[in-house]
């Protein structure tokens, strides 16, 4: 279970998140909505370890080891390095990792990503696309998408939610942000 108890950050004099808790368990969707500048980003950064300087408790499984350790992350905005194709960039993503590159086939097929064409050169809908299949090649239990349906046409988004449902339905544990509420329903 990745858990947030109390959680306090501030930038300055101005309060972010005030005594945020929550908890996604294995095989749960959760959704965070918000306004814009909410505090949506800053409780997942806080959560996966890229904020400090925040009050409070995060967890993993119940221990303090790094949620990132058994959570993949889809950030609001992916960066892609301009001279990596797609297929590099998943490459380069678990490598980072130390992990082994598995056959990206079976979660292409679904995604039906130009791997060998640069990433810089993918629409906003494929660079999403393209940096959840960096995500879901790692079989991680815990997944946090920040927006993840931002930027993705129609049948991108069925596809999404039908790839939520299936990855809860196998265990996956799901926290995903949005200023709209009707997309996370």
């Amino acid at each position: 279970m990745l858990e947030v108890r109390d959680l306090h950050k501030a930038y300055g004099r101005h309060e972010v998140l005030r005594g945020v808790s929550l908890a996604v368990r294995p095989g749960t969707i959760h959704g965070l909505v918000g306004a814009n500048g909410a505090g949506k980003t800053t409780l997942i950064n806080c959560l996966y370890g890229l904020e400090t300087g925040f009050t409070g408790t995060v967890q993993a499984n119940g221990a303090s080891s790094p949620v990132r350790d058994i959570t993949g992350l889809v950030p609001y905005e992916p960066y892609f390095y301009p001279c990596l194709t797609g297929r590099e960039y998943v490459q380069f993503c678990l490598q980072a990792r130390r992990r082994p590159v598995p056959d990206l086939r079976p979660w292409n097929q679904l995604l039906d990503l130009p791997l060998d064409q640069y990433a810089d050169e993918y629409s906003a809908g494929m660079k999403k696309k393209l940096a959840l299949l960096a995500v879901l090649v790692q079989d991680f239990g815990y997944l946090i998408l920040d927006e993840p349906f931002n930027g993705l046409d129609l049948e991108a988004n069925l596809l999404l939610k039908e790839i939520l449902k299936r990855l809860r339905d196998r265990g996956t544990g799901l926290l995903l942000t949005s200023h709209i509420l009707s997309t996370l329903t």
